[in-house]
């Protein structure tokens, strides 16, 4: 999550992490799991933040894990080395996934990630790919651009168009993510399921924070959408402090076997 430059606190991905776990496609991990060798897994997970993808996943798998986190962020690392799955042990490793060589990820049983390939460009997913090229990997939650606001509202599509763009700066994937990544690993297997937020009433703070950093891109994007959108956005924050905002924010779980 912070891999590619873009810093995130330890408190949003505490407030997303139940969100993620709700969303991450459970079918692809069972599948995954019929595919990797009996005996000890060595789990690489690219841009793994504090470790929550492997708190997910680990239960999940078959049989004890080693499981290497690698990250940006030294005080994230440290969070995945505290807080690591009952069933495995972490070991944190400092870098830069964009960068990624073959020599990183030898001897993988499995390559994880979560909520990354939308912040890479075009060469960096495809070098990142063929770094893991003859690994399995399971890529989760990455954005696809849809988003859906209940009630709606006539300003709800141009904000999210203008977020959308916001995430193509600088030649960033964004929403194309996914597709790109299906095009490039023509030849081996891959298996794509939708995995959305589904948020209501039960999720206000996620909501709330979400939101406002939602809107915020979009005016960053748009700079001619700042006058309506202050409005706009207190009107919707006291809908979710209320619980009467509903928001599904549409992702997508890749599982490539080779």
């Amino acid at each position: 999550m912070t891999a590619v430059g873009v810093r995130v606190s330890p408190e949003w991905l505490v407030l997303r992490e139940p969100a993620d776990a709700e969303a991450r496609s459970a079918e692809l991990a069972e599948r995954l799991g019929r595919h990797l060798p009996a005996g000890r897994l060595v789990i690489h997970d690219l841009g793994g933040g504090s470790g929550a993808m492997g708190r997910w996943l680990a239960p999940r798998l078959p049989g004890p894990q080693h499981w290497v986190v690698h990250d940006r962020d030294a005080d994230l690392l440290a969070l995945a080395v505290a807080d690591a799955p009952a069933s495995a042990t972490v070991e944190a490793r400092q870098c830069d996934v964009a960068r990624l060589a073959a020599s990183d990820v030898a001897g993988a049983s499995l390559i994880a990630a979560s909520a990354l390939l939308d912040l890479l460009t075009a060469y960096e997913l495809e070098e990142m790919l063929r770094a893991c090229a003859g690994h399995p990997l399971l890529l989760t939650l990455t954005v696809t651009g849809r988003v859906t606001l209940t009630p709606a509202d006539p300003l709800d599509p141009l904000i999210g168009a203008a977020f959308n763009a916001h995430q193509r700066r600088g030649g960033l994937l964004g929403p194309e993510a996914v597709a790109a990544a299906v095009d490039l690993l023509r030849g081996a297997e891959t298996v794509v399921s939708p995995s959305p937020w589904r948020l209501d009433g039960a999720h206000a703070e996620l909501i709330a924070e979400w939101f406002e950093g939602w809107v915020a891109a979009a005016c960053e994007q748009e700079r001619a959408l700042a006058a309506e959108a202050g409005p706009y956005r207190d009107w919707r924050l006291a809908q979710a402090a209320a619980g009467e905002l509903a928001v599904t924010v549409d992702h997508a779980d890749l599982l490539v076997l080779p």
